[in-house]
């Protein structure tokens, strides 16, 4: 028989390869402050107005009938397992929470049993929160593909987000490692919950007091590199999810290699595709913050990522015929495509310039990337130069720019097939 520390070691542990862990969007109203702490199971992440929150991050179980190659709590894994009741988790996350270590809640499982069975005991753990504990923290809870519909809508009401792991990009890749999964298991659940969120919306407009229903949205995650689609197709599903579902966020994991005796699986040595994860994240922000279509950053000529240039410089060394762009007279949908430039320096700029030209000096003290910048850009007293006329010679001055490009550029991870 485990002891409690036990298994909170072990439950905490197998909850770290989950990161749709994001707390941005909670309504909820929150009495404690902001803890931290170096106790098994204590996540940090970050609110929509820059705030850190610590949550508590544990599965029920790590016990799985499923047989996934990727995943760490896979039926064939010889792991010791373990499993939470109902009362250990809302024990666990009051003492927590009264202790000030955390602000809020992230529950995930493996599915034992069934998906009702699962599901029936993620929803019982945070409707006592709500209703017995009157925990007001700010909960994340992982739905079940294949729970029914009744389970799936009463977690919601107790919730803040919740979501549903995609796992693979494409369909053809998640059989390749997870052939007891389809896609459309995570569709029903991710369409439930956008109705009931868009019913809730509807019923404000007549009603004075309506229930909250998973308020903070959904999101959904796809471990990228165990399986062999490209950027393109990745993103493809990502554009797809976002548009279909309403989602708040897509997360990429990139594949850590748990299961070395699997030959289904790609070799990547013992670290992550960190690199390349982060390029998609930064494609993710171009589509939904920039104003970018994703066919301008990746189509069927250019359907992978580069990993030494982030995307948005990428695009901007492929397309000099939009270069260099005025600062002065460019309006602000211009001005965020310049690379070095974010969408809070193009808000400076903006408003700075209703008080005159600009020149360089003021654009460095607004906060751009002058180095990235100034090769894409002419202000007030720009030396006219036809140095755009020669991107592959701007990519090595940024580069070099940067030591620790070369570094990035040899990196053993990066190499994923």
């Amino acid at each position: 028989m485990l002891g409690f520390d036990e298994k909170l070691k072990i439950l905490a542990d197998a909850a770290k390869y989950d990161v749709s862990c994001s707390s941005s969007g909670g309504k909820r109203k929150n009495g404690g402050g902001i803890g931290d702490s170096s106790a098994s199971g204590i996540c940090h992440t970050y609110t929509e107005d820059g705030r850190c929150v610590s949550l508590l991050k544990i599965l029920m179980t790590n016990y799985c009938i499923y047989d996934c190659a990727f995943c760490v709590s896979r039926r064939s894994n010889d792991v010791q397992r373990s499993a939470f009741s109902v009362k250990e988790v809302v024990e666990l996350t009051m003492n927590f929470y009264r202790r000030n270590y955390i602000e809020g809640l992230f529950l995930s499982s493996g599915i034992f049993k069934s998906a009702d069975y699962t599901m029936e005991r993620l929803m019982l753990v945070v409707k006592k929160l709500r209703t017995e504990e009157r925990f007001n923290g700010y909960i994340h809870l992982k739905a079940i593909p294949g729970a029914s519909e009744a389970l799936l809508k009463e977690a919601g009401l107790y919730v803040d987000r919740m979501s549903v792991n995609l796992e693979i990009p494409t369909e053809e890749g998640l059989k390749l490692v997870a052939p007891e999964k389809d896609h459309q298991s995570v569709r029903e659940p991710l369409t439930i919950v956008k109705n009931e969120i868009k019913a809730a919306q509807r019923d404000k407009k007549f009603l004075k007091k309506v229930p909250l229903f998973v308020p903070a949205g959904q999101s959904t995650q796809m471990v990228i590199g165990a399986t062999p689609e490209n950027d393109l197709q990745i993103m493809q599903t990502a554009s797809e999810y976002y548009k279909d579902f309403d989602l708040k966020r897509v997360y990429y994991s990139g594949y850590i290699p748990i299961n070395d005796k699997d030959s289904k699986l790609p070799q990547v040595g013992t670290t992550p595709p960190l690199v390349r994860e982060n390029r998609l994240y930064q494609t993710d922000w171009l589509l939904r913050f920039y104003g970018f279509s994703l066919n301008e950053i990746l189509n069927n000529k250019h359907q992978h990522l580069e990993l030494d240039i982030d995307p948005k410089l990428s695009w901007a060394l492929r397309n000099p015929q939009y270069f260099p762009i005025d600062i002065n007279k460019a309006d602000y949908n211009w001005i965020i495509r310049i690379p070095g430039i974010g969408t809070h320096s193009a808000r400076k700029i903006i408003q700075a310039r209703k008080y005159g030209k600009l020149k360089e000096f003021q654009l460095q003290k607004l906060g751009i990337a002058h180095s990235r910048a100034k090769y894409f850009m002419i202000c007030q007293d720009t030396v006219a130069s036809s140095g755009f006329l020669y991107p592959e010679r701007i990519k090595k001055a940024i580069l070099e720019h940067n030591p620790k490009s070369a570094l990035i550029r040899s990196a053993s991870q990066l190499s994923l097939f």
